[in-house]
């Protein structure tokens, strides 16, 4: 088995943006943990590597987020005049 690349890594960045909500966590996180294991390889570039960590780490926040806002949270936390007593 090859080992993953950050373009790997970056690949499934671009993937996940496809995908319902649950499954795109689950492909960013995977790939989180890809991109962490490649930390211990001399071969990449470590500023390349903690700068596509940071965009993984931002997109699983930005998912979680839309995920949390479109089952309702959202709503409750941003009222409308509609929602007053």
């Amino acid at each position: 088995m090859t080992e993953t690349t950050l373009a790997d890594v970056e690949r499934a960045l671009d993937r996940a943006a496809d995908l319902e909500t649950e499954e795109a966590v689950a492909v960013l996180r995977t790939a989180r943990q890809d991109v962490r294991d490649l930390s211990n390889n001399p071969d990449v570039d470590e500023d390349r590597r903690q700068e596509v960590e940071t965009r993984l780490e931002q997109r699983i926040r930005e998912v979680e987020e839309r995920d949390a806002y479109d089952s309702g949270l959202g709503s409750a936390m941003n009222p409308t005049e509609d929602d007053a007593p």
